[in-house]
């Protein structure tokens, strides 16, 4: 079984966060998405418009989705392959480069973002309406 593990935080869940986890997905056969706790995220200065529990909820209804974890520090992540086995990491190619010092656990994958879309986005056009 080919394991595939991403990380994010899924807040305002859109097409392009869909586009991901299918294309995520379809690189192995089981998905585990580390979601971003709230205590993370105001490690990062972000506040999400759902908490940790309800984008977990959202994400585990996800059809493509098998495992949700939280994901609380940036280290996190070399622990977090090793422990659920993962053969490939994958992130938004936003972030091309810097994840690359994972490639001696597993191959590290970035996939292109979907065009036209982003959680800011979506907020800001709910803002302004």
């Amino acid at each position: 079984m080919k394991r595939v593990i991403t990380y994010g935080t899924f807040d305002v869940l859109h097409y392009g966060h869909i586009n991901l986890l299918k294309r995520a997905k379809a690189l192995g056969d089981y998905l585990i998405v580390a979601c971003s706790s709230d205590e993370f995220n105001k490690m990062k200065h972000k506040e999400s418009f759902y908490t940790f529990e309800q984008r977990k909820m959202i994400l585990e209804s996800v059809r493509y989705v098998d495992l949700v974890i939280p994901e609380s520090s940036w280290e996190q992540k070399r622990e977090d392959v090793i422990k659920y086995n993962a053969d490939i990491f994958v992130m938004g190619s936003d972030w091309t480069g810097k994840f690359d010092f994972l490639s001696d656990l597993c191959e590290v994958v970035y996939l292109p973002r979907t065009p036209d879309i982003s959680s800011t986005k979506v907020k800001n056009m709910l803002n302004t309406k």
